[in-house]
């Protein structure tokens, strides 16, 4: 009776590990976000020209209509992310904005053009008077509402 117990307390440890390892390789494999660069690869570098990449300048958002922000502001859409909320740590801080969450969107320029993340605001974001769910790409020319605010975006 007594090897069997062993027995059956050696596999419960194995699965016990086996389990462990699983959930810690699952949690890390969920943490390897793949990042953007934003320097070019040397064949890209030789491929674009030089005066053209110097002028390049990235999009804009530039305020439309806001209780808090003065119209024509202009926010570069350039490495960092620009994130508008109610909450003062945002880039874009809606304060007086009674219909903005307090962490509402946030705004990323990649290689493959503008996005904006809806951060599961109670009020929406919308794009061109669409509410977005997650993740929308946004086009030179495209309006973005969030709360009482309306910001388009120009190139």
């Amino acid at each position: 009776m007594e090897p069997v117990l062993l027995g059956l307390k050696a596999l419960f440890l194995l699965l016990l590990y086996f389990f462990i390892w699983r959930v810690v390789r699952s949690a890390a494999r969920d943490l390897r976000v793949p990042q953007e660069s934003f320097i070019m690869a040397p064949a890209q570098a030789r491929a674009a020209p030089v005066a053209e990449v110097a002028r390049q300048r990235p999009p804009q958002l530039v305020v439309v209509s806001s209780p808090v922000l003065d119209a024509g502001n202009r926010y570069d859409t350039g490495a960092v992310a620009i994130t508008v909320g109610r909450a003062p740590d945002n880039t874009l801080a809606l304060d007086g904005d009674e219909y903005a969450s307090s962490h509402h969107a946030r705004v990323e320029s990649g290689r493959d053009g503008v996005w904006v993340h809806d951060l599961g605001s109670t009020n929406g974001t919308y794009v061109n008077g669409q509410r977005i769910a997650g993740r929308e790409r946004l086009r030179p020319g495209d309006t973005l509402t969030v709360g009482q605010t309306e910001l388009r975006l120009e190139q």
